[in-house]
């Protein structure tokens, strides 16, 4: 950038700084500043730049403006009648942009004294106009409406210059011939007439007011006395037919008092001798009385001991009787209750025996198919015997059964030994665990004639003198059935240890 463009810059910033330094203008709310020249604006209340040199600013104030509104000389009404009149106006330029556009060029740079007196002239010619209209009772009774009249009259030739009427209150009309003053004397007549008619009839009104008043009071002490005096009478007339009333009964008190003396005396004489005649039966049928009361006397003794003595068996045999029907109430509950106790005992036990008798049953049976392969070893050791044995022939191998018989007995019960208790439900348990013996047992045998080829059963007959049994495989043993507890049935098997003997 070369020095020329850096002085023209500084020279437009010099230029933009004088502006605003001496071109800065600030309006107040009151005042109306008028910028002309270059551009033409209107501030009130507000900030702006004027071109200096190239643009003025004038002044308008727009503050009330107060106008004492006096008629010169008397105006005559619309009755012809000559009055002053005196009024106080408000009055402004005003803040319309157009109104203030007229305001400004017929205002602009005077003083409130100017605008005053040109508007004092405005006003006091319409108020002139608008007295010859009206007559003088119509304005005196209506201000209002006669300033209202005036004001609107007023007003347009006030825009037309830029200002506007803010109030406009009359303050008196006048006269020469006092004829004001004699409308208001004429009132004040009327008004006092109609007052003093007013307190004439409240006097009255009071009077006869007092006067009834003074009647009713005389009226009510008159009624109040006549009947004082009635019932002063009706009493006397009461009292009297009272006192006459009681004599009256006085009297008849005293006679019939000596005729009840008579009376009483004659009724004492005929009961002392009706007295003395009863006297005399009532001793009669005393000494009857008597000798029948000592006749029931002895039958009574008699009798009532006889029933006194029934009664008292009769009474203790239903005592004993009724005690006898508690006792057996009592012992029902206690067995009933003892036998509750006893099923809920047995239930519980049963759950516990069954957990038990499951357990023993699976040892049982581990302990008894050890015992049968211990049994199914001996027949095999047995069988070898009697292989060697065969030619002993038959009672060899009788003898042979007959010696190793209870050592099979033996050893099939054996695993029961160790068992000190064994509580069965149901009916027939024992019968069923000697069977399960003597089915092992059996077993034994039958294996012993597979091995041999020997009918140990047939043998057996035939040594007892019977035909021989034709020999048949072992049944099968039947399956056990599904357990079912038994109510109210328990048995208990005591098994001890086996010996040879048994």
């Amino acid at each position: 950038m070369d020095i020329t463009s850096i002085i023209i810059i500084a020279v437009v910033a010099l230029l933009v700084i004088l502006i605003f330094a001496f071109g800065y203008i600030k309006a107040p709310p009151d005042t109306a500043y008028i910028i002309s020249g270059l551009r033409r604006k209107i501030i009130i209340g507000k900030a702006s730049v004027r071109i200096p040199f190239f643009e003025r600013v004038d002044k308008l104030k727009l503050q009330l403006i107060a106008v004492d509104v006096k008629t010169s000389s008397a105006v005559p009404t619309a009755d012809y009648i000559n009055i002053n009149v005196d009024a106080n106006v408000n009055i402004k330029v005003s803040s319309d942009p157009v109104l203030i556009k007229l305001g400004a060029e017929n205002f602009l740079n005077k003083d409130t004294v100017y605008i005053s007196k040109v508007a004092r002239e405005v006003l006091e010619g319409n108020m002139r106009e608008i007295v010859g209209q009206m007559t003088l009772v119509s304005m005196v009774n209506d201000r209002k409406a006669f300033a209202e009249k005036v004001q609107e009259n007023a007003a347009p030739d006030l825009n037309r210059m830029g200002l506007e009427i803010v109030s406009f209150n009359v303050q008196n009309f006048t006269d020469d011939q006092n004829l004001i003053e004699n409308l208001g004397i004429d009132n004040i007549t009327t008004i006092q007439k109609k007052a003093a008619i007013a307190r004439a009839e409240s006097e009255k009104e009071i009077e006869i007011a007092k006067a009834q008043a003074k009647k009713e009071a005389n009226d009510a002490r008159v009624t109040a006395e006549t009947e004082v005096a009635q019932r002063n009478n009706e009493l006397a007339i009461r009292q009297a037919e009272l006192k006459k009333d009681s004599d009256t009964q006085l009297a008849i008190a005293d006679a019939a008092y000596q005729i009840q003396q008579e009376e009483q005396r004659r009724s004492i004489e005929i009961s002392k001798a009706n007295a003395n005649i009863a006297a005399s039966e009532k001793e009669i049928e005393l000494k009857t009385r008597e000798a029948e009361v000592k006749e029931r006397t002895l039958d009574a003794e008699v009798k009532k001991k006889a029933e006194a003595e029934r009664y008292r068996a009769q009474q203790e045999a239903d005592a004993k009787l009724y005690q006898l029907k508690k006792d057996a109430e009592a012992d029902r509950f206690q067995r009933e209750q003892e036998a509750e106790a006893q099923k809920a005992e047995a239930e519980a036990a049963k759950f516990a025996r069954m957990q038990e008798a499951e357990g023993i049953a699976a040892v049982g049976k581990a302990e008894a198919d050890a015992i049968r392969a211990k049994g199914l070893a001996e027949a095999e050791g047995i069988n070898a015997k009697a292989e060697a044995m065969k030619k002993y022939g038959e009672a060899a191998v009788l003898e042979m059964y007959f010696k190793a018989l209870p050592e099979v007995v033996k050893n099939a019960a054996a695993p029961l030994a160790s068992v000190d208790k064994i509580t069965m439900y149901g009916e027939g348990n024992s019968t069923k665990l000697v069977g399960d013996i003597v089915n092992s047992t059996t077993k034994i045998t039958e294996g012993l004639t597979e091995a041999t080829g020997v009918d140990i059963r047939a043998l057996l007959a035939g040594f007892l003198g019977s035909k021989p049994a034709p020999s048949a495989p072992a049944a099968a043993a039947p399956a056990p059935a599904a357990y079912e507890p038994e109510e109210e049935t328990e048995e208990e098997v005591e098994v001890t240890d086996f010996t040879e003997e048994d």
